[in-house]
């Protein structure tokens, strides 16, 4: 057990199922800047992409790059889960890269280059952590 009594291998499944959502979180913005510019960027929106505001640009930028940085994601919690580790260390890690990632959406939308660099390493380091810790756990 740890964060308030939520067994880590739950943590993992949650934050999973977190990042997920945060994959579409930015989409909403761009579905807000397709309607801004008129139905033609909806029935044609990547033909449409360089009239849509820059904020819907960023928006689609950050919607693709959190594909990117679930594949890695998913599959260091997914080790983690199946390896067994339980430590409160592999618990932030998790918690962190959902943080991380729902806070670079946010700094790469309002267009902060730099906590958005910063936001990117702290989920990178967060799914690293997942898979130093998992390594060690099935080689213990």
């Amino acid at each position: 057990m740890t964060l308030l009594q939520i067994p880590v291998s739950h943590i993992f499944l949650y934050s999973i199922a977190a990042a997920v959502v945060l994959i579409y979180l930015p989409f909403l913005l761009v579905a807000y800047g397709r309607l801004q510019i008129g139905y033609e960027a909806l029935a044609t929106p990547r033909a449409k992409f360089d009239k849509l505001p820059p904020y819907a640009q960023r928006a689609t930028w950050a919607h693709q790059n959190s594909f990117e940085a679930f594949m890695l994601f998913a599959t260091a919690a997914l080790m983690a889960y199946v390896t067994g580790v339980t430590s409160s260390t592999a618990a932030v890690a998790a918690i962190a890269f959902v943080v991380a990632r729902l806070l670079y959406s946010v700094f790469y939308i309002l267009n902060i280059p730099l906590l958005r660099s910063l936001m990117f390493a702290i989920g990178s380091l967060g799914s690293a952590t997942l898979i130093i810790l998992s390594i060690i756990q099935a080689t213990s």
